[in-house]
């Protein structure tokens, strides 16, 4: 079955969410306006309007679009007939793939700013954010649940394992503005994530 052709009021709205992000990205929070995010979709300002009502509510959009994207890269069932070390290191390739994107990370480093800057303008999608379980907390449950990991706290060891990860793929891009890893490099920090986190997690009995 064909796919329905999108509406012009949807097609309209999805420019001006694509020049929004671009306009965030490029220009920063505070030197985006609506006129200028108006020009880059190629619309009248009259129209950005009709579909979102202030600028923050856009920004606010785009803090909902990064969280769902690094929500889908912690995406990964547990698999009890699966050596852990497979599915660690997919779980966190998945995420070092996220990070990988100069895209995100642009985005990341203007969401950053501004929640630093105006941290009202993000505080309920942070609030949802800290209050739905991760992909990689849920793994960890499970994984304990079947006695392959010791019993700790997931909450804890997902921060942990998070940690060994954005040390390098994410923190020195956002703050410092270095560029994302290279393939190798991805490896290279899953590798020795999951054989760090493995080291101190799994039963041995």
């Amino acid at each position: 079955m064909s796919q329905a052709p999108q509406r012009l009021t949807d097609i309209k709205r999805d420019a001006i969410v694509r020049a929004a992000v671009d306009e965030f990205r490029s220009a920063g929070y505070e030197a985006t306006s609506m006129d200028r995010i108006a020009a880059a979709a190629g619309v009248s300002k009259r129209t950005v309007y009709n579909h979102f009502p202030s600028k923050e509510a856009l920004f606010a959009l785009m803090l909902e679009q990064l969280w769902a994207c690094s929500q889908a890269s912690d995406t990964l069932a547990y698999h009890a007939d699966v050596p852990l070390q497979q599915q660690l290191r997919q779980l966190l390739m998945q995420k070092l793939d996220l990070l990988g994107d100069a895209n995100f990370i642009d985005l990341a480093r203007v969401a950053m700013a501004e929640i630093i800057h105006a941290p009202d303008r993000a505080h309920d999608i942070v609030c949802r954010m800290n209050d739905t379980e991760s992909g990689v907390t849920a793994w960890i449950r499970a994984a304990i649940a079947d006695a392959r990991l010791a019993s700790v706290d997931a909450d804890f060891a997902a921060h942990q394992l998070h940690g060994l990860v954005k040390s390098f793929a994410f923190w020195p891009q956002v703050t410092l503005g270095l560029p994302p890893l290279e393939p190798a490099e991805r490896q290279r920090v899953a590798d020795s994530a999951v054989a760090m986190f493995l080291g101190h997690y799994a039963r041995r009995d």
